[in-house]
């Protein structure tokens, strides 16, 4: 019995063994990648600054276009949600943590008679939201790891329709920030109405800015309005990305723990075992030996 029982700790130690060099190589592959996902948004800070100081400056410069821009409408009839998640599991609690939020933001607006269009990006939200009943207007997968702004541009290009055609009068966006290596959060965000630093709406005076805009800022908002939703979702995607590659580096690095501390626990029971059977095998010997003595 304590022969067979060495036989299965010795399969359990061997599974624990393999399952610890697959989280180890993840581990290792993943904080590879957190670098190269800090390195992204990094150098993606210099453009999403440039859109903001260009908002910035059409404010100033028509505050009357600015008021129709970037008020909200009195009336939300539908808002859009789009939800960045990970295409790949074992990270943690950086998918539930998003789509939990996204949940709790569709209740909130079909409490205040707002109907809601979802769209999602990233394989694991898909099936949790379908499974909770909620219909998925339109999901982008195959990229969340390592985002392009082609990516972003379709996106954008999905979640603005309904927006431009008056369908919709709210544009969410339900992502992870990453703070630090340390640190990330969900965020909930609005994109449309656009959040503008400083709009002027009780003076049809124009503020002096220091740009000169050409075409006229009319023809030259209507042309650009697409730019910043592709920033901001770009920057999403690609601080998403690092804090997927941060938390599942995270994820690996506490199973290989467990796993070396399981395999430590199952060699120390093993050795036990073994013992036991060592003493049983004397015991019978000298028993024997004992018999054969007595009857002599």
């Amino acid at each position: 019995m304590a022969g067979g029982q060495e036989r299965i700790l010795r399969r359990r130690i061997k599974s624990v063994q393999a399952t610890r060099k697959i989280t180890k190589a993840m581990e290792l592959i993943a904080a590879s990648q957190i670098q190269k996902a800090q390195a992204r948004i990094t150098a993606n800070r210099p453009f999403r600054d440039g859109m903001a100081r260009l908002i910035q400056e059409v404010v100033k410069g028509d505050p009357i276009l600015a008021k129709q821009l970037f008020s909200s409408a009195e009336n939300v009839e539908t808002a859009v949600i789009l939800a960045i998640v990970g295409d790949r599991g074992l990270s943690g609690a950086y998918n539930s943590s998003v789509l939990r939020a996204t949940e709790r933001l569709i209740a909130d607006l079909k409490s205040r008679g707002v109907n809601v269009r979802v769209f999602t990006v990233g394989k694991k939200a898909l099936a949790y939201l379908r499974f909770r009943g909620i219909e998925v207007e339109e999901d982008f997968v195959g990229f969340a790891d390592r985002p392009n702004f082609s990516d972003a541009r379709r996106v954008a290009t999905a979640v603005l329709a309904p927006y431009m055609n008056g369908e919709a009068q709210e544009l969410y966006l339900v992502s992870t920030k990453y703070l630090s290596s340390a640190t990330q959060k969900v965020d909930t965000s609005i994109l449309l109405p656009l959040q503008a630093p400083e709009v002027v709406v009780e003076s049809t005076k124009k503020l002096e800015g220091y740009t000169e805009f050409e075409p006229e800022i009319a023809r030259l908002v209507a042309g650009l309005i697409k730019v910043p939703i592709e920033s901001e979702i770009f920057t999403a995607l690609l601080e998403g990305a690092a804090s997927f590659h941060t938390s599942q580096q995270r994820a690996m690095a506490a199973a290989t723990e467990n796993a070396d501390e399981l395999g430590r626990g199952l060699t120390r029971i093993m050795n036990r075992a073994r013992q036991d059977s060592i003493t049983t095998e004397i015991m019978e010997i000298v028993g024997g030996a004992e018999a054969l003595r007595s009857g002599k």
